[in-house]
């Protein structure tokens, strides 16, 4: 080969060393004898070599760093072991690359300091409890530090909480006693609401036995008036039958308040034993002699009564 092929491979070798291929994902800072100047993008780039060269290559996609686990002391003097994870994206590459070394260890010590601050800032219980409240307040702080490096915090992420044992046993013993005493809470409000339920029938029966008892009343009322107008009825009808001369209406009249008497005799209470010696004629000729007492009274004794079996008529004179 002569001085012209070795000098086409010289070109061939500087042209092949001047072109830059960026990754999807990356950015490379192109730096002109040591300083800044631009950036080069995913694809083919063609920076002059000796005169350019590529100063750092960042990671543009989102990146995850792992918190490992810290011992914090809360507010309230309780030991906790924590861990968790931040997720982070590079938007501006120089700034990146030139104004923090080592951008994930500073990133990693950042949200390690931040977080000692933010959680022992808190009781127990609140750290326990308001894990997304510690997860704002430390991606609005490690985010605000990091702007200057070209960095967004997108995510902070507590994984774990763990107290120590003996506290975990106390929260137990308490998580146990609240709940013997949500459950003694609801059995008094149930028992209170049956026994509620309880009066309210008992009451709603009582009402009802009250309306029965009136409704009953006002028909026995009823019941007697009506009675009672037909006993007025039959009173008038037997006045009328009397004052028209009929000893009939009398006679029956009596008979049928006799024998009512007889039958109270025979009912009451008072008397084990009754001896009424009273037999039909007996109690036809009373009826007789009642009705012939009427006929005196009212002055109609002109036309003798018929002769009743085993009644003798006496007349007078």
């Amino acid at each position: 080969m002569g001085v012209l092929g070795v000098l086409v491979l010289l070109v061939l070798a500087y042209l092949f060393v001047s072109i830059k291929i960026v990754r999807q994902g990356y950015h490379h800072t192109i730096e002109h004898f040591g300083r800044f100047t631009t950036v080069a993008r995913p694809g083919f780039n063609f920076y002059p070599a000796f005169f350019y060269r590529v100063g750092r290559r960042v990671n543009m996609m989102e990146q995850v760093i792992d918190i490992p686990g810290q011992e914090i002391i809360t507010k309230d003097n309780a030991m906790i072991s924590t861990d968790g994870v931040v997720f982070f994206q590079v938007l501006d590459a120089p700034k990146a690359a030139y104004e923090v070394s080592d951008l994930n260890y500073a990133l990693l010590n950042l949200v390690t300091t931040n977080l000692r601050t933010v959680m022992g800032s808190m009781d127990l219980d609140e750290t326990l409890s308001k894990r997304d409240e510690i997860n704002a307040r430390l991606l609005n702080t490690v985010d605000h530090a990091t702007t200057p490096w070209g960095v967004k915090i997108t995510r902070v992420e507590i994984k774990d909480i763990r107290p120590p044992q003996d506290i975990v046993n106390a929260m137990a013993r308490q998580m146990k006693a609240e709940r013997e005493k949500r459950a003694n809470i609801l059995e008094a409000e149930g028992s209170r609401a049956s026994e509620i339920l309880r009066a309210e029938g008992q009451k709603q029966a009582r009402i009802l036995e009250a309306e029965g008892r009136r409704e009953s009343a006002f028909r026995d009322s009823e019941a007697r008036e009506r009675a009672a107008e037909a006993e007025a009825k039959a009173t008038a009808l037997v006045s009328e039958a009397i004052e028209q001369g009929s000893a009939q209406a009398i006679n029956y009249f009596i008979a049928q308040k006799y024998v009512e008497a007889v039958g109270k005799f025979a009912t009451s209470p008072n008397a084990k034993t009754v001896l009424f010696p009273v037999e039909a004629t007996q109690l036809i000729g009373t009826l007789g002699g009642i009705g012939e007492l009427a006929r005196e009274a009212l002055g109609k004794n002109d036309t003798p009564p018929p002769a009743k079996p085993g009644v003798p008529v006496v007349r007078e004179g």
